[in-house]
């Protein structure tokens, strides 16, 4: 019989919450959820309600306790966990992607401490084939985001810029630029982009489109590869979560796909 992985969760928000229910469910017989940590108490409490384990106390308690550390909190958190991690030699999956981006060097820290670092493709199609073309030469990666106006309010590019979300009539294109600016303006919205520049090439040339579209009611990321190989083209629709709008449902559902590779003996795709 395998040993169980024991997962140590930071961030009780909505991919959290739903990466515990599958600890718990449909994946208990691979995982075992063994504690989880967050400095918001509001879903600190939440998380009680659905977890039958003891939470830790901090950071530094949550990674002893487990051989897998999820991070599903924020873009601030994942430069401090992998750092964590490669020290103690405990593997890690980040969901927070964009907490990367100008910090590639952790990455190598990472590999060279001999750890597993699993970045999930979140609300995305067509990684595994970026992945592919990565190997040959790639001339243009863009990526256009299309959100509803709600799930951009209180975007840190939003505010010190004023725009004015309610009463839009028609698509408003709110940001034009590259990923690793996209990722600074928009932290809770953007990942996409981040896992995109990862898997291709670079946060600094890849093209951000973000679009506040009235009329959406699913968060829609359209996404054009150009290069050596051809061309791809991708267009994912999500649901946006029940419980949080800037959160596509398809983002929490890729987490515990990749919590059902890291355990399994078949690996599918690229």
């Amino acid at each position: 019989m395998r040993t169980l992985i024991r997962v140590g969760l930071v961030g009780c928000g909505t991919i959290g919450r739903e990466i515990a229910k599958a600890c718990q469910g449909s994946l208990k017989d691979k995982f075992r959820l063994v504690s989880f940590f967050d400095i918001d108490q509001t879903k600190y409490a939440r998380m009680r309600k659905i977890c039958k384990v003891r939470p830790a106390g901090s950071l530094e308690e949550l990674v002893d306790r487990s051989s897998l550390i999820v991070e599903a909190a924020n873009a601030r958190v994942p430069y401090l966990l992998i750092k964590e991690a490669s020290r103690r030699k405990k593997d890690i999956m980040i969901m927070s992607v964009g907490g990367l981006i100008g910090h590639r060097g952790l990455l190598k820290k990472a590999e060279k401490s001999g750890i597993n670092v699993y970045l999930p493709s979140g609300a995305i199609a067509g990684i595994d084939a970026l992945k592919s073309a990565a190997c040959s030469k790639i001339d243009e990666v863009i990526l256009f985001t299309r959100k509803p106006p709600k799930g951009l309010e209180g975007a840190p590019y939003i505010r010190s810029r004023k725009i004015d979300l309610k009463g839009l009539k028609k698509d408003k294109v709110v940001f034009k630029g590259s990923a690793s600016d996209a990722v600074k303006a928009f932290p809770k919205n953007i990942n996409v982009s981040a896992i995109l520049s990862i898997a291709g090439i670079g946060a600094g040339r890849t093209q951000v489109r973000i679009i506040a579209s009235p009329g959406a009611k699913r968060n829609v990321h359209e996404i054009i590869i150009r290069g050596k190989f051809g061309v791809i083209k991708t267009r994912t629709e999500n649901v946006p979560s029940p419980y949080n709008p800037k959160t596509s449902y398809l983002a929490a559902l890729s987490a515990v796909a990749t919590l059902r590779n890291i355990a399994g003996m078949v690996k599918i795709g690229t």
